[in-house]
């Protein structure tokens, strides 16, 4: 669940990330290396890559196919589709076979993936004055007020006679006119987002820590693409300022997960132990996390 892009044991003992997509589990090590064979033709890949086409259960399915320094044959579904990574000296036959046994999960994880995109372009932010956009997994409406500075939240008031259809409002006002572009709202309201976001997270990293007896160094807001957080053995844990958007259980799960690694540098049975001593639910809070969609915040 956790790939980590940096090389050797040594930086793979003090280092761990949270991963936002999928990758297979570790697999069985091929055969010992035989004679070398012919270089993969390369297609229109990336460089040091090929686009290459398998044939799964009837369906013809595009991947990506990199060689690697690596000892054993790798699958990797994201919402780019899937990619290949092998050592150079397997041959294309072996990695085709291997395609044919991890068939099922490759497509399972690729109709995921699909539908993760379709709910993506559904929580498109279109900025202005009235947008909603998910603020600890409830509704955020933005509101442009012209005649105030800076910004403020406004919890909302409950229904004095709640019925299952009334939930509390929040709403966030700006202090910009109605003539505000997009890009301005935007900026304001990640701007705002991402305060929220430390205040926050710093609180629920205090909250855990002691419980599990471990000292955090610093934090840090990351903006990664693919991973919600990381830690360090040095005690610095880094998460992504965007687990604002999910529900309180969700970012104390991705706060306790990260604060583990810092007894547990990897995911052992010890290691989910400590993560289940602070936070029993973790199990379904990162099934919840595997299934959860950021709002797209880049259209203006």
């Amino acid at each position: 669940m956790l790939p980590s892009k940096l090389r050797g044991l040594g930086a793979l003992l003090n280092f761990t990330q949270l991963s936002l997509f999928d990758t297979e589990p570790p697999p069985a090590p091929p055969p010992p290396a035989p004679d070398p064979v012919a270089p993969t033709p390369r297609l229109r890949g990336e460089a040091g890559a090929s686009l290459r086409q398998v044939l799964l259960q009837g369906q013809a399915i595009p991947y990506e196919l990199k060689r690697a320094r690596r000892r054993s044959i790798g699958f990797t579904v994201s919402e780019e589709g899937l990619r290949v990574s092998a050592p150079k000296w397997v041959p294309l036959g072996d990695i085709d076979n291997a395609l044919q046994q991890k068939g099922d999960w490759i497509l399972r994880k690729l109709v995921e993936q699909r539908e993760r995109a379709k709910r993506t372009q559904a929580a498109r932010v279109h900025w202005g004055d009235g947008c909603s956009l998910p603020y600890l997994g409830e509704p955020l409406i933005v509101v442009l007020d012209p005649s105030m500075t800076g910004t403020r939240l406004d919890e909302g008031q409950a229904d004095p006679q709640p019925t299952l259809a009334t939930v509390p409002r929040r709403m966030l006002y700006l202090g910009l006119p109605q003539t505000a572009a997009p890009e301005q709202i935007r900026d304001a309201v990640q701007a705002w987002l991402q305060r929220q976001a430390r205040q926050l997270f710093e609180s629920r990293c205090r909250h855990f820590a002691g419980p599990l007896g471990v000292t955090m160094t610093g934090l840090r807001l990351s903006s990664a693409q693919t991973r919600w957080g990381s830690a360090s053995a040095d005690g610095m844990i880094r998460l992504n300022w965007r687990l604002i958007h999910f529900s309180p259980a969700l970012i104390d799960y991705v706060v306790a997960h990260e604060l583990a690694h810092l007894k547990e540098m990897n995911h052992s049975p010890r290691f989910w132990a400590v993560v289940r001593s602070v936070f029993p639910e973790y199990e379904l809070a990162r099934d919840r996390l595997k299934q959860a969609v950021l709002p797209l915040m880049d259209e203006a």
